[in-house]
């Protein structure tokens, strides 16, 4: 058989991302302030661009404004949960269809929060070291804003009550102002003692009494001193530990064999300490907030209402305050048109009018896309709306994808940056798409929101006299439903911003001192 060249013709298929395609992605990935942003920007490089009311100069149309008004606002019809409560069986409101990707199984899971840990000590390479990922669970919107004292606020109001001595108290309170929002300490005492005049006896009575303060290690110098001040709180600061903690570099390269012949321990204690060494918090300070806590506009705004036929429903609208205002000023485009003679001006303006149109259609695909979302979450999540946190069910991307017919990618640049605004309060979007805990009776699993709710009222209720430690929480647990390893609550306990039972027994000592 003969080879020669040919030409032949074929017909494929092909997704192209143009730039208008890559332009309305990445809109829906902008929070409201981006927007504000772009649409600055928008402004400033296209002439038939302008901020308006939401009406054009043209003729407008007769269905304009319902069409418009269907943009922002949408509305849920009752669904099972209102019957439910007014047969008053709220709680049998449980999440059966579950997914099971969603279930968190894995018992020796580590916090996300630990991952700053980890990076400090670098990749062990087999992972056996802060398993912990970037899908850790951090405290709600409403959590973030209420913890509003500052690391400093909260040190000095504990400072008084330890201390009555003026000189003491004094150069605590000014190596207080030498902590950063981490937890430590930015200067030495040397220098500290040439800025003060005094001697370097009084100026380390002054820093162990800083790191005698909650929470435990703050006031520390480096890693080293930070994780031995927190092992030695935990009363696990045995020669053993010691040296583990004074070598965290060989611990950083991987050099294993190394540290247990430092430490003089076998592979189970060895692993036991690693263990314990990651419990411990690298930056204690950053429990704390930085400052007065800024406020958060709601993209979405849900109201419960009732139809007219008396059935309980959702009103669910777009924010008005942080929608787009932008209209294409037509009369100035046909005005510049009759004035353009040279055909690339023609062409240009004509390019300006296509871009002006195209942005406004992406907006206006934008609020549709949020709003669908923002239903399906309603929908999804409607326990938690009528009922609280405790009715919050475990909820995926995909499945909100799937019944809305859209992808999981898109859900999640949706839900990046959104917040939504209800009678309980404000959350950001992703705040209900939760992991599972699997329950006790095995028939279902509940929300890691419910769980660490849960374990926030268990801790609020204990008698100062009775801290509860995290073993007896695993026991109340399990008397609520809940089937949870020791490791798994004391994820979600620090994860709320609570602390153990050592930690709470030694504030509320304080709190009855004050």
């Amino acid at each position: 058989m003969a080879l020669g060249p040919r030409l032949d013709l074929r017909q494929s298929q092909s997704l192209v991302m143009t730039p208008q395609l890559q332009q309305a992605i990445k809109l829906l990935a902008l929070s409201n302030l981006e927007i504000e942003a772009f649409i600055g920007d928008a402004l400033d490089s296209n002439p038939l661009l302008e901020l308006g009311e939401g009406a054009s100069d043209g003729p407008v149309d007769p269905g304009f404004e319902g069409e418009a008004e269907g943009l922002r606002r949408t509305t849920l019809e009752s669904s099972p949960v209102d019957q439910l409560v007014s047969e008053g069986r709220a709680a049998d409101d449980r999440p059966l269809d579950i997914d099971a990707t969603a279930l968190d199984r894995d018992r020796d899971t580590g916090d996300g929060a630990r991952s700053d840990f980890t990076d400090s000590l670098g990749n062990l390479g087999g992972g056996d070291f802060g398993s912990g990922g970037a899908g850790g669970e951090g405290p709600d919107i409403d959590e973030r804003g209420g913890n509003s004292a500052t690391l400093a606020e909260h040190l000095h109001a504990q400072i008084g009550a330890v201390t009555s001595d003026p000189a003491l108290l004094f150069a605590a309170r000014w190596l207080i102002g030498q902590i950063d929002e981490a937890g430590y300490l930015t200067t030495t005492l040397d220098e500290a003692g040439g800025a003060l005049g005094l001697p370097q006896v009084a100026m380390q009575a002054a820093l162990g009494l800083v790191q005698s303060l909650d929470p435990t290690g703050v006031g520390a110098r480096n890693l080293g001193e930070c994780i031995a001040l927190q092992a030695r709180e935990a009363d696990r600061y045995d020669p053993c530990m010691a040296r583990l903690i004074d070598n965290l570099d060989l611990l950083a390269r991987g050099e294993i064999p190394r540290l247990k012949r430092l430490c003089q321990v076998d592979d189970e204690d060895f692993a036991d300490m690693l263990r314990e060494l990651r419990s411990y918090d690298p930056k204690p300070g950053l429990r704390f907030g930085s400052g007065p806590a800024e406020a958060v506009v709601p993209d979405i705004l849900v109201q419960a209402v009732t139809g007219d036929d008396g059935v309980p429903g959702w009103d669910i609208a777009l924010n008005p305050a942080t929608l787009p205002r932008l209209v294409v000023n037509r009369r100035y485009y046909v005005e510049m048109r009759g004035a353009c003679v040279a055909k690339d001006a023609k062409a240009w303006l004509g390019e300006r009018l296509a871009d002006a149109n195209w942005l406004l259609k992406a907006l206006d695909q934008r609020q549709k896309t949020i709003l669908k979302v923002s239903a399906e979450i309603v929908k999804q999540q409607e326990g938690f709306f009528r009922l609280g946190v405790a009715h919050l069910k475990p909820l995926t991307l995909r499945t909100v994808a799937e019944a809305i017919s859209m992808h999981e990618s898109t859900v999640s640049r949706v839900t990046s940056n959104k917040y939504l605004h209800c009678a309980r309060g404000t959350f950001e979007l992703k705040y209900f798409f939760t992991s599972g805990v699997a329950s006790s009776d095995g028939e279902g699993a509940v929300s890691a929101e419910a769980v660490k709710a849960a374990i926030r009222q268990l801790i609020e209720a204990e008698d100062p006299k009775a801290v509860l430690s995290d073993d007896t929480l695993v026991d109340l647990l399990k008397a609520r439903g809940f089937d949870l390893a020791r490791r798994t609550v004391a994820k979600y306990r620090e994860a709320i911003g609570l602390g153990s039972s050592v930690q709470r027994r030694r504030q509320k000592t304080l709190a009855g001192v004050r």
